[in-house]
């Protein structure tokens, strides 16, 4: 058993880590309440955006741009992955990290090999530092680190720079395909990991979705959706950081919160055998002394 010294020392350690884990779980909630109400402003645009590009198909004008033709042979793709900079978000990152392997993996095993180099046939851009460390490590793959830095403040000027990269990439033919992985907010106990395709653009007809065949649209339908289209791009790629951001935030309050109460259910334990043990030593200081007054 533990000497009374070394329980109060442990009793100690535990109270700074609730200290530390309390305040980490309270910045965490703070910066998720911001990052909730930013995602949460920015879906609602997104998917009208996407609702108008889908009303556009629906009418009887054929329309067409290069970013929703599919090429004929996928030799080239890219990986777009988002994690987190910083660590104490539970299995926030290992997540990211196990489905954004498990999708190289995929295209190392179908795309065709080049001669004397397979990584040339992926390109992984990389946001988030704890992703980027881990990713190091494997090969088979192009790793494209220009972005890792900037998951902690999604800015719309970094997201439109990343969009435009890739679609003039997609266009001019250096690659076939591109796709996302990242952590989607559902809730604060809840984050999916989510598998998206970027390029080429999917917009499928939905007949619940309202037509736009009852308006005058100018010059043309696909005038239209050829302007619409790249700024959809732009800002699917700024709602993904900032749906990974908050889902990071989520994360790391739920494991805070988690670690807090750890804390606080071990510390109970310490008192109450800090307590037994005390007791155990005052009574058999009683003990000797009336034993010796009997004597």
């Amino acid at each position: 058993m533990a000497s009374l010294k070394e329980i109060k020392g442990r009793i100690g350690s535990v109270e700074g880590t609730l200290k530390i884990t309390s305040a980490m779980k309270m910045v965490a909630s703070a910066k998720l309440h911001k990052a909730q109400g930013a995602i949460e402003n920015m879906l609602p645009y997104d998917r009208q955006l996407h609702k108008i590009m889908v009303s556009l198909l629906s009418g009887d004008a054929k329309v067409s741009t290069p970013l929703c033709k599919e090429h004929d042979e996928v030799k080239r793709v890219a990986v777009v992955a988002v994690a987190s900079n910083s660590s104490l978000c539970g299995g926030y990152n290992s997540n990211v990290l196990r489905h954004t392997t498990a999708l190289l993996n995929e295209y190392q095993q179908c795309l065709p090999k080049k001669a004397g180099n397979a990584t040339e046939a992926i390109d992984c851009y990389v946001i988030g530092r704890k992703l980027d460390q881990s990713l190091s490590k494997l090969k088979g793959f192009n790793q494209i680190r220009d972005y890792v830095e900037k998951g902690d403040n999604p800015a719309f000027a970094t997201a439109r720079e990343l969009a435009q990269r890739l679609m003039n990439d997609y266009q001019e033919g250096r690659i076939d395909r591109v796709e996302l992985v990242y952590m989607h907010f559902k809730s604060t106990a809840t984050q999916i990991p989510t598998r998206e395709v970027f390029l080429p653009v999917e917009l499928q007809k939905d007949n619940n979705e309202g037509s736009c065949s009852g308006y005058i649209i100018e010059p043309n339908p696909s005038e239209v959706l050829n302007a619409l289209i790249p700024d959809a791009l732009c800002m699917k790629i700024y709602t993904m950081m900032l749906d990974a951001q908050a889902a990071e935030h989520a994360a790391r309050t739920v494991a805070m919160q988690t670690a807090t109460d750890n804390a606080n259910d071990l510390l109970n334990e310490l008192r109450i055998q800090y307590n037994k043990g005390r007791q155990a030593a005052i009574t058999a200081e009683l003990l000797d002394i009336v034993g010796g007054s009997m004597s």
